[in-house]
């Protein structure tokens, strides 16, 4: 009886120089010069071809800011190479600005240099950073006018949101008779009211305030009933049997685990209020953003019309980035919770 030999693997060997590969220092970094080379792209585009929609000489701003857009991302993108955080910073942006400029070379391409888009309806950027340049100033003290405006009408309807929708959400009574109030007079739009608001108020802004107020007050009201409404019973039991009282439950139970939805009636109300800000601006008031558009739309100006359209985008955006930093400050504990 023969025995068969067992063969056994033979165990691999690595050399001692077999190392995993350092990652390059600049691998990845070419990405930056994206927005690079979309600039030269625009800025070839406006230098290069005719102009087709007018023959007026142009101011030269347009692409002295690719020139600028040019030298910035250019010096970024030579910098990132040398410092990884820089490049991890960049890498997400990138995308965004290169499509950016390639948007704005669009629209120099079909209005300006292909006259698709007649005047004086639409503009080329040239043309448009002319009367932001020339109206900077007339467009700032409309932007702070705005801001007085929206400020006033959102916090007087935050506040009356707060405390409408607390009372409803907590007790049963209140919940009974405000709601079908609520039902009916909330949907009604803010923008129809505005005859009446002119005939209550005999100040153009108090009017507009109330108008915004009214238009942020229903979200803020029922997401926060709602928020209250559906807090979990075991923290208001829990906090019973410690001793606590009707209004440490509503102050430090209700309200602060109610935050969530409270923030999305916010950010809904500020969505109101921005439209709403805009429609009571065109009737009665004698300043602001709206007011400006109304009236250079009147004398056909459309140069500035979007100026102030680019002042109303950037104003608008800031407010809300300051409503997600008040968000991300107070609802901190969210985070690795829900994905913001």
């Amino acid at each position: 009886m023969s025995i068969q030999a067992i063969e056994t693997p033979v165990p691999l060997t690595f050399e001692a120089s077999a190392r995993p590969r350092a990652p390059r220092r600049w691998q990845g970094g070419w990405q930056a010069f994206v927005p690079c080379a979309a600039t030269i792209v625009a800025l070839a585009v406006d230098l290069l071809l005719p102009n087709e929609q007018t023959t007026l000489p142009m101011s030269g701003r347009y692409p002295l800011l690719l020139e600028w857009l040019l030298g910035i991302t250019a010096l970024l993108a030579i910098a990132q190479l040398a410092s990884p955080s820089l490049r991890a910073w960049l890498r997400p942006k990138t995308p965004l600005v290169a499509l950016g400029i390639l948007t704005l070379c669009a629209w120099d391409l079909i209005t300006l240099k292909l006259g698709w888009m007649p005047l004086p309806y639409f503009p080329g950027p040239d043309m448009v950073l002319r009367g932001l340049v020339d109206e900077w100033r007339s467009l700032l003290v409309n932007a702070s006018q705005s801001l007085l405006l929206l400020s006033t009408g959102y916090i007087v309807g935050v506040v009356l949101g707060l405390f409408s929708g607390t009372a409803i959400g907590w007790s049963g009574g209140v919940r009974y008779w405000g709601m079908p109030v609520l039902k009916l007079v909330g949907p009604i739009p803010a923008t129809a009211l505005i005859p009446l608001a002119m005939a209550v108020f005999s100040s153009s802004f108090f009017a507009g305030a109330a108008l915004i107020a009214l238009a942020v007050w229903f979200p803020v009201t029922m997401l926060t009933a709602s928020g209250i409404s559906n807090v979990r019973v075991s923290f208001l039991d829990v906090a019973r049997t410690l001793g606590a009282g009707r209004f440490y439950l509503i102050f430090r139970v209700a309200l602060p685990a109610a935050m969530p939805s409270i923030f999305i009636g916010l950010f809904m109300g500020l969505g109101a209020a921005f439209l709403t800000l805009i429609a009571a601006e065109t009737v009665g008031v004698s300043a602001g953003l709206g007011y400006y558009v109304r009236w250079r739309q009147a004398y056909c100006e459309y140069d500035k019309v979007y100026a102030a359209l680019l002042v109303m985008a950037a104003f608008f955006s800031a407010v809300m980035t300051l409503l997600f930093k008040v968000r991300d400050r107070i609802l901190v504990w969210q985070k690795g919770v829900i994905k913001w």
